[in-house]
């Protein structure tokens, strides 16, 4: 139940993130997207302009009769597509002379509806889109009175030698419509997309975190298994000392043990030459090649042997060679721990300088050896 509840928590995490993150980054998209749309759209609209002016430039300079260059360029843009924007013409009084609707001819165009302070004035596609989602004044891009209107001035170009004026226009609705469908895409395609992303980084969390909990709970296993047989290894140590206790006490000897090699041996205290019985050994070590000797009360005394010789004329059933620095006696041991891998640490009365380390080969010859 509880893996369950942490899964149900990983994934409703994902969500949260993977959401929270997409929704400032479409945004942004969206808004990149939308300035690049615009700025293609208001740059078209100039060169529209700018060739229709040119155009006109040229038939003004072949021909003096303005009527019949209305005439042609009337014919030339009437009832032509307005869907995104279209060009129209008039004077410098602001009256239309020729536009894609005809019933549009003649019309004024004033300050209360569409226009552009100067005729270089250059439209940012940032204050068209901020016009577009605010609805705010801005980049030559007035709002006006008369809602119904859908079109908006975004470029103007003077024709030369004229009184005339190109003006492109821009479908305002049809703009904002386009935005908002892409916009519609934008987040049907990242609903998608992240819902596959969550779902996807949620089954791979849950594959390796399946093959991590099967490996946790081997070695949980294992390392269980390790305790059980150190604690049975603590407990018969345990019974043993009882019983070697048990023995000195009735002075009958442990037939389970065999007769030590040697009752004693001789060995250096400061100037004195001290025989110590084998019963009162705690434990043997070398460091900076000489030999100390350690007895149960925590005197220290030194040998000339080597750790080879000692070890050879002790009782193996009752003194173990732990390393190559360690002879340790079994009424020593204190306690036995699990150390690094595999290994096993001895702690031993008195306490020692040095950590009693058995390595993973002889672990299981020490095993053997207190189970003897």
């Amino acid at each position: 139940m509880k893996k369950d509840k942490l899964y149900l928590f990983t994934f409703l995490s994902l969500l949260v993130v993977v959401y929270i993150c997409g929704y400032f980054s479409m945004n942004y998209l969206v808004g990149l997207s939308t300035e690049q749309f615009l700025k293609i759209q208001i740059e078209s609209s100039k060169r529209e302009a700018k060739e229709m002016a040119n155009l006109i430039s040229l038939q003004a300079q072949q021909n003096s009769d303005r009527k019949v260059i209305i005439n042609n360029v009337q014919k030339s843009i009437e009832k032509t597509d307005t869907q995104t924007g279209f060009i129209c013409m008039f004077d410098q009084t602001g009256k239309e002379i020729c536009h894609p609707n005809p019933e549009k001819i003649g019309r004024m165009t004033g300050p209360d509806e569409s226009y552009i302070s100067t005729t270089h004035n250059e439209v940012n596609p940032e204050d068209f889109y901020s016009y577009l989602k605010n609805k705010t004044e801005g980049g030559g891009i007035r709002n006006y009175n008369n809602q119904k209107k859908d079109a908006e001035i975004i470029y103007l170009y003077p024709v030369k030698d004229t009184d005339w004026i190109i003006a492109s226009h821009a479908n305002l609705q049809s703009i904002n419509k386009q935005v908002q469908d892409l916009k519609f895409y934008f987040i049907l395609v990242y609903i998608s997309t992240g819902a596959l992303i969550v779902l996807l980084s949620f089954f791979m969390i849950r594959l390796f975190g399946s093959r991590y909990e099967r490996k946790l709970e081997q070695k949980n296993e294992n390392l269980f298994n390790e305790v059980l047989s150190l604690s049975k290894l603590n407990y018969d140590l345990t019974s043993y000392k009882s019983k070697l206790e048990s023995n000195e006490q009735s002075k009958v000897p442990d037939l389970s043990v065999s007769p030590a090699n040697k009752k004693r041996i001789l060995t250096n205290l400061k100037n004195e030459i001290v025989s110590l019985e084998i019963e009162q050994i705690a434990y043997i070590y070398m460091e900076n090649t000489i030999t100390y000797v350690k007895d149960v009360n925590g005197k220290i005394s030194t040998s000339n042997s080597s750790l080879e010789e000692i070890y050879s004329e002790l009782d193996n059933a009752i003194f173990f060679r732990a390393n190559r620095q360690f002879i340790l006696a079994i009424k020593s041991i204190d306690k036995i721990l699990k150390y690094g891998n595999n290994q096993l640490k001895i702690e031993v009365v008195p306490k020692s300088t040095i950590d009693v380390i058995i390595s993973k080969n002889k672990a299981a010859e020490f095993k053997a050896w207190l189970n003897k």
